[in-house]
């Protein structure tokens, strides 16, 4: 079976001759140099989602197109709706938890998560701050994460999650002054462009790169996707991502957000956010 994108971008068929693969109707293009006009037309008719398919994944990057995993198109497509309908579910009044943000997709100063909890002392897991707060939503996926964790051992201990559009300046303009602007870029965000400002993301633990050493961190890297928690910032995607590995660093994206993630985009969140948001803007 082909990759997706080869398949897609030509460069072993053609989009016309991929249109009449996905129907299954692979036998007949050969015919159609023989047989009338009419019939051709009818034979390579592209299927519009396939069509809107092939533009998205042609705007990507080619270490995405390189990764894409092997697949059946329609396959893919049937799984992007079940992420697109699990959304529909999330609140309302405030943006998806899909958004993309990153070093060229930012949010405005003034944006604040519609329902920010303060994370209080409990029995499910350590928290590091008594400032700490995160979406409504997110706590709670991060309470049932946790009381899994326990259940198996395990304390997850919350070292980071909201910061304003403020407080991640001024956590920008430290990291500049203690390493210089080029190192800061690697592993801090400028203010408006971080995870952190949409109240779904958590540092846990030290914040360290031991941390990958820990319990917590060999628990989370097996368990969180089922919880519907994904690493940010994978090693070795740095020129993807704009920061190095952070071990630490986990968003709450859903479930079926995180089997999408890892059945079609190499389990990189990145991919999917930047797939996801250029399907929204398609037309």
């Amino acid at each position: 079976m082909k990759k997706i994108s080869q398949l897609i971008f030509g460069m072993l068929c053609t989009s016309v001759l991929f249109a009449s693969c996905s129907n299954k109707k692979s036998n007949q293009v050969e015919q159609a140099t023989v047989e009338p006009e009419e019939k051709v037309e009818e034979i390579v008719k592209i299927d519009p989602q396939i069509e809107k398919l092939n533009k998205v994944l042609m705007s990507m990057s080619p270490r995405f197109k390189e990764e894409t995993p092997n697949g059946d198109p329609q396959e893919f497509l049937a799984d992007l709706q079940k992420v697109l309908d699990a959304e529909k579910s999330f609140p309302q009044d405030d943006i998806s938890l899909y958004y993309l943000i990153d070093k060229k997709h930012n949010i405005g100063s003034d944006y604040e998560p519609t329902h920010l909890v303060k994370l209080v002392k409990n029995e499910d897991y350590i928290i590091n701050k008594n400032t700490l707060s995160l979406r409504e939503d997110v706590e709670a996926a991060l309470r049932v994460m946790a009381k899994a964790a326990k259940a198996d051992g395990i304390m997850l201990d919350v070292s980071s999650t909201y910061r304003s559009y403020q407080t991640q300046e001024r956590t920008f303009n430290y990291w500049v002054s203690v390493d210089g602007l080029e190192e800061a870029e690697r592993e801090s965000a400028r203010p408006g462009t971080s995870q952190h400002q949409l109240g779904v993301a958590i540092d846990f633990g030290n914040i360290e790169d031991s941390f990958a050493l820990t319990e917590s961190s060999k628990w989370l890297v097996q368990n969180a996707a089922k919880y519907g928690w994904s690493l940010s910032f994978p090693q070795g995607y740095e020129d993807v991502t704009g920061y190095r590995y952070e071990c630490w660093h986990y968003r709450y994206i859903g479930v079926e957000a995180c089997n999408f993630q890892k059945k079609w985009f190499n389990d990189i969140q990145q991919y999917m956010f930047e797939f996801i948001d250029a399907w929204k803007k398609e037309m």
